[in-house]
């Protein structure tokens, strides 16, 4: 019966993992109600942010912004990749380290020098592992991102845009679409492209001037595509963490299934034998 000891030892091992992953998707599933809030929130300030640049901006105010710079040659740039401080999420980090060194690489073929900015352990992580230099890793930003953690990321990055240290600056975050679509996205962040109007011109009124009101609202824009990208990929790994603990619970029960049954065939087996042995013996007596 030591085939049959085996088997039931594997099969207790495979139900504990299958309490472990299916606990973990219902913790994943509650953040990721949580998370997903805060994208729904993000989202229309975004829209009516960049609704009120399109409508506002024009030509003859562009000289006065240095976030408007357009470089003739992108000669120093900043790529913000943002990650999770955990794993279990599948390939979800993988495929955001991934295209960001696609796109580190890109500029670099075009005579760019880049910088990198990572957020998350698993960013930081693969390019200490590398040997790579950051300029900036934070992994004191957990599943709440807040404002302020936006504007400490956004402020050095728009203020070296100014001085022309920087030429452009890329964020490649986790677009969430749903549990199953957390796809990596690339947004190019400065120099500010000012959305095209869409619609009839709005009537504004406007206190002080267009020119002080632009003045705020660039850099809120921003701010909040930062911020935008970081409750994203938050949500992104709960829904990727939440898929690939139900894939793992799907596929423990599964396993599970094919031991119990192979279990219950070697006790048959067994059994059978024990009783062929029985009546074997018997017979032997009796002859």
């Amino acid at each position: 019966m030591a085939k049959g000891r085996e088997l039931k030892r594997r099969i207790k091992s495979f139900e504990g993992m299958r309490k472990i992953t299916s606990t973990m998707e219902m913790v994943a599933a509650s953040k990721l109600k949580r998370a997903h809030d805060r994208v729904l929130a993000a989202r229309p300030y975004a829209r009516a942010l960049a609704a009120v640049i399109g409508d506002l901006y024009s030509p003859e105010l562009a000289e006065f912004y240095p976030l408007l710079r357009q470089p003739k040659q992108v000669k120093r740039a900043a790529i913000l990749l943002i990650t999770s401080n955990r794993g279990l999420a599948g390939g979800f980090n993988t495929s955001l380290i991934k295209e960001a060194n696609t796109l580190r690489a890109s500029l670099e073929k075009q005579g760019a020098e880049v910088e990198m900015h990572v957020v998350g352990k698993k960013g930081v992580g693969h390019f200490r592992f590398l040997g790579k230099p950051m300029a900036v890793s934070r992994t004191d930003i957990g599943d709440v991102p807040t404002s302020a953690h936006a504007t400490e990321l956004a402020t050095p990055l728009a203020q070296g845009f100014r001085n022309g240290t920087l030429d452009a600056v890329h964020v490649v975050y986790a677009k969430y679409n749903s549990p199953l679509s957390t796809p990596p996205v690339m947004e190019s962040v400065l120099p500010v492209t000012p959305p095209a109007r869409t619609g009839p011109v709005r009537d504004y009124l406007l206190f002080p001037d267009a020119r002080a009101i632009l003045a705020e609202l660039i850099p809120a824009y921003v701010r909040n595509a930062v911020y935008r990208a970081l409750v994203e990929t938050a949500c992104g790994e709960q829904g990727a963490r939440r898929t690939a603990m139900k894939n793992a619970t799907d596929n423990a029960g599964e396993l599970i299934d094919q031991l119990t049954r192979n279990f219950n065939r070697a006790r048959q087996a067994q059994i059978t034998q024990e009783i062929a042995e029985i009546v074997g013996g018997a017979e032997a007596l009796q002859g």
